[in-house]
């Protein structure tokens, strides 16, 4: 059944049961995505969908190459650079992972690395996109928590640089122990000043985005609308490759996808107040003496929890139910809300990495033609990595605070 019905059938029961009016259930469906920044997700959504349709993703990769291909492991290397660029367009680790997996997965075992590597590496990598901007899972959390979706954005830069060295370090380590090949990619011929300019041009989308809601020209939700065009303009215009047809095709893809995480979050809703009634925030409320004075350990314990429930349930629901349990208590223990939401998201979005449910592991899966256990075999040290990664984030507030309030003043 949809994860989206089990909530929904749940948490109606659980109205029913405690005797509430029925007539909650589509009330609270309904506030669950009336938010004026939940506007910002289709935008973003459908900027990934065209840049995936009009060759931005092989325009990354080739600047990728040209900067990292030179080493030995350089393919390696590559795929995690173009991940780092990319995330700073897709916005979702499932994006990233198709989009590039359809390159690198295919591809790699052409120079000698084993399809599962090149997996590994692809999946890993995808991690970095739902914290880098523009991210949908942040646009998710922002609407719930209420907090500044631009300062989240912010927030998740250097987050996101130090999940991308983690992995680079642990390529670097293979690099010594299992002899990467050298890299085979080309740039078909194409000089080297066009590469850079094309890739420039597509780094600048996540730049526009950030500056122009920084400066005040438009607001975050705006510059969803901002991406849509810049994008239509380089594919259309620029790059020539978007015509009627994959323009028809993303806006089909992006409605599915939009109304699928709006049904979810209108049914976490649902769930979500019935364990609210129920008397569960009290419950959770009543978690903080436990913790009082040590903020670091109450992280590191919701670290714990957030790594079970990321395996058996999707970012987008576990954020509308659980946020607003937890984010109090964190504010009263003094955590900063920047370092609480990024430590979450990123937990949560490991989930999408780990069996049985790790919804990128199949898609790497398929592309691939791989079995899952030979995959998270290829995987393991890298997931290691991310997790040492949001060891640090726990450990280090400043990682996910000092860009704001720099910015901020």
């Amino acid at each position: 059944m949809p994860i989206a019905f089990v909530m929904g059938i749940a948490g109606s029961a659980g109205l029913y049961w405690m005797d509430l009016r029925l007539m909650l259930i589509p009330q609270r469906m309904f506030n669950g995505v009336d938010s004026f920044s939940l506007l910002a997700a289709p935008f973003y959504i459908l900027a990934g969908e065209l840049m995936s349709r009009s060759g931005i993703t092989r325009r990354l990769v080739r600047l990728s190459t040209l900067l990292t291909g030179h080493f030995r492991g350089g393919t390696a290397f590559g795929s995690v650079l173009s991940a780092v660029l990319f995330s700073g367009i897709s916005g979702t680790a499932v994006g990233d992972t198709a989009a590039l997996g359809q390159i690198y997965i295919r591809e790699m075992p052409k120079e000698g690395y084993k399809t599962e590597y090149a997996a590994a590496l692809v999946v890993a990598g995808s991690m970095i996109g739902p914290i880098v901007p523009p991210s949908v899972t942040l646009v998710i959390l922002s609407a719930v928590s209420q907090i500044s979706i631009i300062d989240l954005f912010i927030a998740g830069i250097i987050p996101g640089l130090l999940l991308a060295t983690g992995v680079a370090l642990v390529i670097l380590l293979h690099v010594f122990t299992r002899g990467l090949p050298r890299s085979k990619f080309s740039l078909d011929g194409e000089p080297v000043w066009k590469v850079i300019a094309e890739g420039l041009l597509v780094i600048m989308l996540p730049v526009i985005l950030v500056g122009g809601a920084l400066s005040g020209i438009f607001t975050t939700t705006e510059a969803g609308g901002v991406a849509v065009i810049y994008t239509l303009f380089l594919g259309g215009v620029v790059f020539r490759k978007l015509g009627p047809q994959a323009i028809w095709q993303a806006l089909l893809t992006t409605a599915r996808i939009s109304a699928s995480i709006y049904l979810v979050l209108a049914a976490s809703e649902i769930l979500s107040y019935a364990m609210t009634t129920a008397g569960i925030s009290g419950w959770v409320r009543g978690l903080g003496p436990m913790f009082a004075g040590h903020p670091t350990l109450f992280l590191l314990a919701m670290v714990l929890f957030l790594i079970g429930l990321g395996a058996v349930l999707e970012p987008g629901p576990a954020i509308v139910i659980f946020v607003p349990l937890l984010l109090p208590v964190a504010r009263a223990m003094g955590i900063d809300p920047l370092q609480f939401s990024i430590v979450f998201v990123l937990t949560l979005a490991l989930g999408l990495s780990t069996p049985p449910i790790g919804l990128c592991l199949f898609i790497a899966c398929k592309i691939g033609r791989i079995g899952m256990g030979k995959l998270f075999g290829a995987l393991w040290p890298f997931f290691v990595a991310e997790k040492l990664v949001v060891i640090a984030l726990v450990m280090v507030p400043w990682f996910s605070t000092y860009l704001v309030h720099w910015i901020r003043g």
